[in-house]
């Protein structure tokens, strides 16, 4: 066995954020303490302890599960942050695995074979010890063939995982230099028995023990006194409310009820900014806005109309208007330069009214189609779907929007209806992000793209520990999805959320939306 990770707090030394990315991407790992703070990251001042939380978010639904298998939008994202660790987590400033449950871990030279040391002396919220046995249960549970878990797609290709003298060892049907990082999925809490008999108790191992669960309405932790780390969980008690409207989560903040809201929409930014008690949040990352069209149901099952509608879309606009120019455009791949080993020199794509009705033209589709939208989907979903309308016009293209509510559109519409607005956040590495979304049979594979061509050069790109060899295979990928997927993605998102100046020590993590989930941990009052 190779070890190709132990904590050492000075190992990235002098490196530049690229220069270590670049080093690190191919083994995906990092030298780091066992924190949820990034090493070497000075705060302003001393955390302070107690008070309650109270957290304004979008993303809540009557449907939610306290299962994390289910987990799919943002308030349930959260709330897992809070009861629930994974094995590993990822350094909030460049993305690579740091250690989490797992204290380290080591690879075989071929990277399919790993081997990580559990962490001993934690222990559940109802005071049972975490061991071995709970994390294969949890890996089994999400792995199974019949499994709804978000993750599955990601685990698809472990042989087997096994206690060996207390090591978990998970070997896989081919190399994965990526292991660690997809541990640390948010699906993938440690639970007593692996969840398996009760998986929505929301007994974990967190920072916070849950109080109440209203779904769609509002969720209460109080602290975990017997937390395994003390540079988390600040606050006494978290209170999560879901607050889905947008002027109901600003008139909460602004008028002091909640400390913190997330999804703030770009045009509101410039009014929050006049409130005194106010700090807007603005976090650059891997998430993106986007338009979906299933790959498999007319008539976007023709890639000429799906060219024709990708061409037909102008980026800039929608950046400029819909984000207020927080953000940077896309260009219908998944992956921005936040992802090591992120493509280079492919061409953006341009609003091109004239190419776009060229591909209409050579489509053989006459008549409109229909796009689907709600504020649920992304802030100015709405807004964004109209100006996507009056572009496509200028070719010729004719699409009827029909804004659906917002309650129930995760459940109803995205990955049900054909053509869709939706929302992504990040995912810990590019290989993640296609799994997730864009092997064939994923369970997210929201634009019906199912290629085994595709599906072979995730799995080479999966394996291949030569850095440079890597790059290519993915570049080739992007470009596949790019001229030939469903996804119109017109803008990648800064992460915009706004919290009370009482609210100290937020961390902008890359890794996704409000500290990649971590906020009610990683913040105290100051009152």
């Amino acid at each position: 066995m190779t070890r190709i990770w132990k904590p050492d707090v000075n190992s990235t030394g002098g490196l530049k954020r690229r220069e270590f990315l670049g080093g690190a991407a191919a083994l995906g790992v990092l030298a780091a303490t066992a924190t949820g703070f990034a090493p070497g990251r000075a705060l302003a001042q001393e955390p302070k302890r107690g008070g309650h939380l109270k957290l304004g978010l979008k993303g809540g639904a009557a449907t939610d599960t306290l299962d994390p298998a289910g987990y799919s939008a943002g308030v349930a994202f959260v709330t897992g942050r809070c009861w629930g660790d994974t094995l590993v987590e990822s350094h909030p400033d460049t993305g690579v695995a740091v250690p989490a449950l797992a204290e380290s871990w080591e690879a075989s030279a071929d990277a399919a074979t790993w081997t990580f040391k559990i962490r001993k002396g934690v222990t559940f919220h109802d005071g049972s010890p975490m061991t071995i046995a709970d994390v294969l249960a949890t890996l089994k549970r999400h792995s199974d063939a019949g499994s709804k878990s978000g993750a599955l797609g990601l685990l698809g290709s472990i042989r087997s995982f096994e206690d060996k003298a207390g090591d978990l060892v998970i070997t896989l049907a081919e190399g994965n230099a990526d292991l660690p990082l997809i541990l640390s999925d948010y699906h993938l809490i440690i639970q007593p028995g692996g969840g398996v008999e009760n998986p929505d108790a929301a007994v974990g191992t967190g920072p916070y023990k849950l109080v109440s669960f209203e779904a769609g309405v509002r969720t209460t932790f109080e602290k975990n006194a017997n937390d395994w780390r003390s540079d988390r969980g600040f606050v006494d008690s978290v209170e999560i409310i879901v607050m889905n409207d947008t002027t109901a989560r600003i008139a909460a903040l602004s008028s002091g009820q909640v400390h913190f809201i997330s999804a703030v929409e770009p045009k509101t930014v410039e009014l929050l900014k006049r409130a005194p008690i106010v700090e807007i949040l603005q976090t650059g990352g891997k998430g993106f806005y986007s338009f979906l069209m299933h790959c498999d149901t007319a008539p976007f099952d023709n890639n000429d109309l799906r060219l024709a509608l990708k061409y037909a879309i102008d980026r800039q606009e929608i950046l400029d208007r819909v984000l207020s120019g927080y953000g940077t455009l896309g260009n219908d791949y998944p992956v921005n330069m936040a992802y090591a080993l992120a493509p280079d020199g492919i061409e953006q794509r341009a609003f091109d009214p004239d190419k776009a009705a060229f591909h209409y033209k050579k489509s053989g589709h006459s008549g409109p189609v229909l796009l689907r939208t709600a504020e649920a989907a992304f802030p100015g979903a709405v807004d964004a779907a109209v100006l996507f309308q009056e572009s496509a016009k200028k070719a010729g293209i004719a699409i009827d929007v029909k804004r659906e509510p917002d309650d129930g559109y995760w459940t109803n519409v995205w990955n049900v209806q054909p053509f869709s607005a939706s929302y992504w956040g990040g995912r810990p590495t590019q290989d993640s992000r296609y799994s997730t979304s864009y092997v064939s049979n994923a369970e997210w594979n929201d634009t019906r793209f199912k290629r085994p061509d595709f599906d072979k050069l995730v799995l080479q790109a999966r394996a291949e520990l030569d850095e440079t060899k890597r790059r290519a295979l993915y570049k080739t990928m992007a470009l596949i999805v790019r001229d030939e997927g469903g996804l119109i993605l017109p803008v990648f998102n800064d992460y915009l959320n706004a919290c009370s100046k009482q609210v100290k020590g937020y961390v902008h993590d890359i890794g996704n939306d409000v500290s990649n989930g971590y906020v009610a941990s990683r913040v105290w009052l100051d009152a």
